[in-house]
């Protein structure tokens, strides 16, 4: 296994985040509403992980430095993990396990809809996630993968939609997200390494 020590920090810092907030919870920190609390962080665990994923062909690219794309599957999957943790804790502490009122959030709030179509995207590529699926795919396994970049934006809709009013942190992570983007269109993605290139000549 390449990098092992680079896996295993990812794996730690993962679990800790969670760990930590459960905690926090147990200790009465997260204030009168722990479980909205901790439905929040978990999703926007989830968004974060996302975009660290998204940043790691760039990185790879910029740097020459495989060890970017060696643990981008691990990065994804810990994405998908958070987003799996974030409904749990949605249904476990906001519904109370109730899948009627799940039923009536679905047609009343818009952004559950947006957001289950964000999770349901993410297990189509969690679960494709394996030389197997890409041997057995092909070609369509690459176009399959291509709608990490629509979960994106649903990802960003269903923030934006929750936050409303306070949009500066949405802002910066749609911002973060719009960068990464960019950098995939075709005229700029073939400017990158050079522009690179010139500045390590300079």
């Amino acid at each position: 296994m390449r990098y092992p020590w680079l896996r295993l920090a990812i794996f730690v810092i993962g679990c800790l985040f969670p760990v930590w907030w459960l905690y926090e919870a147990a200790m009465g920190s997260l204030g009168p509403d722990p479980g909205k609390i901790m439905v929040d962080r978990l999703g926007l665990g989830a968004l974060v992980f996302l975009l660290i994923t998204l940043s790691m062909t760039p990185l790879q690219r910029l740097t020459g430095w495989s060890g970017w794309i060696v643990v981008r599957r691990q990065l994804g999957l810990w994405c998908f993990a958070y987003i799996v943790l974030h409904l749990t804790a949605y249904l476990v502490f906001i519904l109370g396990l109730d899948w009627g009122q799940f039923g009536v959030e679905l047609r009343k709030r818009p952004y559950i809809i947006v957001g289950a179509l964000g999770f349901l995207g993410l297990l189509a590529l969690a679960v494709t996630s394996n030389r197997y699926s890409q041997r057995r795919l092909g070609a369509r396994w690459k176009k399959l993968h291509r709608l990490v970049y629509v979960i994106l934006g649903l990802g960003l809709l269903h923030f934006l939609w929750i936050v409303r009013s306070d949009l500066k942190e949405w802002a910066v992570y749609a911002a973060i997200g719009v960068f990464l983007l960019v950098l995939r269109i075709p005229p700029v993605w073939r400017r990158v390494p050079r522009l690179v290139g010139r500045g390590r000549a300079a």
